[in-house]
């Protein structure tokens, strides 16, 4: 029986994580989460892997007040209520279309400024910008799955789950033990999931989740030991869709049904 480490939601798709206690599932996930993008001035998707800087931007996000404020390795700081521009729809990879609006405020020259380039800062309508077509609304990776990456990379510390950007994090089971529960039911504190693939992984795992320096042979390790996976290559932890929605706690369990 599994336990729940750590959640980490990201209110802007490659920025900085923030961790609550706890959080609600429903059939979308986590509100909130992912609730922005970026997308350069030719329309392609910005994020950590054109820019290991974003993960040094903290963000804070109030999806009832909607508040967003973030800050910056300065230590400068952008907060103000986010308002609504015009809808647009934009490619956020080849096979996904995202149905967005400009956000009007500060946030994007900041943005823009930091990055040195010009950015534009969007909020997804369907309440996250980020979701796999087959249902990809909650994400797992356990403790011991990194425990086993540590050993296959041959480093002393161990590996910061922040990398993989996973919303759940678990313990008490047996090292990538999460992929024997895909195409079933698992319970997560008073939520039940259905898990339906595993994440192919990219060069943003290679960075440190607090510098966004790439540090870390992620995926050639991953092609060295896991290269396939059951739906996508260079396979790290899970993701599934939402079946039952509830609250999930930090401690909570974790355990397919």
């Amino acid at each position: 029986m599994g336990r729940v480490v750590r959640i980490s939601v990201a209110p802007v798709k490659s920025l900085g994580l923030v961790h609550p206690d706890e959080v609600t599932l429903d059939a979308g996930g986590v509100v909130g989460d992912r609730r922005f993008w970026m997308r350069d001035a030719d329309g392609r998707l910005f994020n950590g892997k054109r820019s290991g800087d974003l993960h040094r931007i903290r963000p804070e996000w109030d999806e009832d007040t909607r508040r967003l404020a973030l800050t910056f390795p300065g230590g400068e700081r952008v907060d103000d209520v986010v308002e609504l521009g015009e809808p647009l729809e934009s490619d956020m990879y080849a096979w996904h279309r995202v149905r967005s609006r400009k956000v009007v405020g500060p946030w994007q020259d900041a943005i823009s400024s930091y990055v040195g380039r010009p950015v534009e800062l969007l909020w997804a309508d369907e309440g996250a910008a980020d979701r796999i077509p087959r249902g990809g609304t909650v994400s797992v990776v356990s403790r011991a799955s990194l425990a086993r990456l540590q050993e296959e990379v041959g480093v002393d510390e161990p590996v910061d789950g922040r990398r993989f950007r996973m919303l759940f994090e678990i313990d008490g089971v047996d090292a990538h033990e999460e992929d024997a529960w895909l195409g079933h039911r698992v319970q997560i504190g008073g939520a039940v999931i259905e898990l339906n693939g595993d994440v192919g992984r990219c060069i943003v795992t290679s960075r440190h989740p607090d510098t966004g320096v790439v540090d870390l042979p992620t995926l050639v390790t991953l092609a060295a030991y896991r290269r396939e996976g059951v739906s996508e290559s260079l396979p790290f932890g899970v993701y599934g869709a939402v079946t039952e929605p509830g609250r999930v706690r930090v401690g909570d369990i974790a355990q397919r049904l």
